[in-house]
């Protein structure tokens, strides 16, 4: 195992992306995705640990919070939090320092990718897709930066509106994992399926399957090279979006050395 290891979870890229960078500028590290199956859980030997995910409805994704409280991290490791988000960071930080304790935290904002929520284009400060991604690139390395510096960063207490938000937000992930629809463009590659961060997709009848147990990431409608899934109608109408820089394979290999 490397001396540093950063967990992201990611589904459209943005999150891999800007774990890349950072590793990047850190001098390399082992990336591992948060996942179901995941087998990554004791980091006791590596000397930075590194969490890099989405905020979810002013929070973070179920399944960080999960997996971290299976992750073995040493008392002595530099810990760092990085949330990407369209606008604000939310709670997930917060929840994720009661699990493991951050000596760092840092916020990206990325383009959207809750496409029946807002358009993708939709982040704060508006930026074009190669703008945000230049943004996030100079961001990741201001980020390893400080990290390479041992800095530490004030954290700000629990933001209670997004707490009250975050709590509900659960109940409409619910409601919409149970309307994904597959239309006749599905070629069943299997592709969907092979990135599903919960194996909630199935290929059966020569056609892609989404069951109820999703998280959102979102990702098998992102990147599904014939748009042929939809989560209502403003999916269809929006422009899809994942990151540029992230094929699906990549997120489907769920581990990957930045030297």
């Amino acid at each position: 195992m490397a001396e540093n290891v950063i967990f992201y979870f990611s589904g459209t890229g943005n999150c891999l992306d800007i774990a890349r960078n950072i590793a990047k500028g850190i001098g390399g590290a082992d990336l591992v995705r948060i996942k179901k199956g995941m087998t990554t859980t004791d980091v006791t030997s590596a000397k930075k640990v590194g969490f890099v995910f989405p905020c979810y409805g002013g929070g973070a994704p179920e399944d960080v919070l999960k997996y971290a409280k299976q992750i073995k991290v040493s008392p002595s490791a530099y810990t760092f939090g990085v949330t990407s988000c369209a606008a604000y960071k939310g709670t997930g930080l917060s929840r994720l320092n009661k699990i493991i304790p951050l000596k760092y935290w840092s916020v990206i904002t990325h383009h959207c990718s809750c496409i029946w929520l807002f358009p993708h284009n939709l982040m704060m400060p508006r930026l074009s897709v190669g703008e945000a991604e230049a943004r996030s690139k100079d961001l990741a390395r201001i980020i390893a930066n400080d990290i390479m510096a041992g800095k530490t960063k004030r954290r700000p207490g629990l933001n209670i509106f997004n707490a009250i938000e975050n709590a509900g937000f659960s109940k409409i992930l619910q409601k919409k994992a149970g309307e994904f629809e597959v239309n006749d463009n599905c070629i069943a590659c299997g592709q969907c399926a092979s990135i599903c961060p919960r194996g909630n997709i199935k290929i059966e009848n020569n056609k892609a399957v989404i069951g109820t147990d999703c998280t959102q990431c979102l990702g098998c409608l992102q990147y599904c090279p014939r748009n042929a899934i939809s989560i209502g109608d403003v999916s269809t109408k929006r422009e899809h979006y994942h990151n540029p820089h992230v094929k699906a394979a990549e997120l489907a290999q769920g581990a990957e050395h930045i030297g």
